[in-house]
């Protein structure tokens, strides 16, 4: 499908600005009130994982703001916290594989090493930075066979910024922010009024105007999914905030960071049936809700069908285009993989690198618009028909 060239305008504009300190990459949300296109609902969430981060590095400005121009239903994001208290969107704890923190020499002292989840892990860590400090870095593409011509280009955009992004689309973008790491955050970084990083993140969520339940008038709105791998996190702002939350769900191997439970016992009827009173679902890593033996998908589990018995929603995680993440069952075709997904595991919504390819998969299978392309030139063709008295 072409593109025009006016697509990358904003684009274009972001690479201009992104090297001025003395303004923001973007501006907080405007106050027009408009009337936009709703959310869509009749079929499985497109959340844009970090946003479209196949073709732009990931959270940046350009990757969010190219995820929703693909029709992305909801961008999606990791919060972590500066040295001086203020939430950024970030995946790692460390700044060393997606940002250019090696070409600058001025921070050489910074790198130390620090217990991660159990593990000792070297680098440069975000909670060693203030923000201005952080708002130097330029954003690098994570993965060396995807396009490296942006990289340089973007600094890194705070918990608002990215709010203000989605806010201010044509159309109702959600938002799907995820507390990363917050018992690492709250150990390295605490904040002048007491408060710790879950308080400051639901703060930033009132603040903008998000709440209500799944559904609700207030939530369709302004749509938000609160995502954690932990689940002490989830309890804790369940008393905050009724936005509906999903559990992450990591490898089978992997301990929850907060509470060391096990992936079989957080994956138990029991354990689902004690969640679904303060989260709206789960969201796993694909490959523990259908093993994988020499890269061929194998007999699916049976998380799905329980969770949805519960009527908990299943959100894996993470859909990519490039061959070396394409199961050899799916033919190197990311639109087979989309379709087994969504028609024989039958999830609720899909995190994937690439929204515009899940978006053109969706609208040629289950289009949201009744008056489509294909519609419209049906009924021209029917009218011709008609016109000419032919059958």
């Amino acid at each position: 499908m072409g593109i025009s060239s006016t697509c990358f305008i904003p684009l274009l504009f972001l690479s201009l600005i992104a090297g001025c300190a003395a303004r923001p990459l973007y501006p907080l949300p405007s106050k027009l009130d408009i009337h936009k296109q709703p959310l869509q609902t009749s079929r499985p969430y497109n959340l844009a994982h970090r946003g479209s981060n196949g073709e732009f590095p990931e959270e940046t400005a350009a990757a969010y703001m190219r995820a929703i121009e693909e029709g992305a239903d909801f961008i999606e994001t990791d919060i972590l916290a500066s040295k001086d208290g203020v939430l950024i969107c970030h995946h790692d704890v460390f700044l060393d594989d997606t940002t250019n923190i090696a070409d600058h020499k001025e921070f050489a002292d910074r790198k130390r090493t620090c217990m991660v989840q159990g593990v000792n892990t070297t680098g440069f860590f975000v909670v060693d930075f203030t923000l201005e400090e952080l708002k130097t870095l330029r954003a690098k593409q994570r993965y060396s066979f995807r396009d490296q011509q942006y990289n340089g280009k973007f600094p890194i955009i705070t918990f608002e910024e990215y709010i203000s992004i989605a806010l201010d689309a044509q159309r109702v973008v959600g938002i799907y922010p995820e507390m990363k790491n917050p018992v690492f955050i709250n150990q390295h970084v605490k904040w002048a009024d007491g408060k710790k990083f879950e308080d400051k993140f639901v703060d930033t969520l009132k603040k903008y105007g998000y709440k209500g339940a799944y559904m609700s008038k207030e939530w369709l709105k302004q749509p938000i999914f609160i995502q954690s791998f932990a689940p002490t996190s989830l309890v804790y702002i369940s008393n905050k905030t009724d936005s509906p939350k999903i559990f992450l769900i990591d490898d089978v191997d992997i301990l929850t960071e907060d509470t060391n439970q096990s992936y079989s016992e957080i994956t138990s009827d029991a354990y689902l049936n004690y969640i679904k009173e303060y989260c709206v679902g789960i969201g796993p890593w694909k490959d523990t809700v259908v093993p994988v033996a020499n890269n061929y998908s194998q007999t699916p589990t049976d998380l799905v069908a329980r969770a949805h018995a519960l009527d908990l929603q299943v959100h894996p995680y993470t859909y990519r285009n490039e061959h070396q993440f394409l199961h050899f069952n799916f033919l190197q075709d990311p639109y087979r993989e989309y379709d087994y997904w969504i028609n024989k595991i039958g999830v609720d919504g899909l995190f994937t690198d690439f929204p515009g390819s899940l978006h053109n998969y969706q609208e040629l299978t289950s289009p949201v618009s009744k008056d489509n392309r294909a519609s419209k030139l049906l009924h021209k063709i029917a009218v011709l028909i008609s016109s000419n008295g032919k059958v």
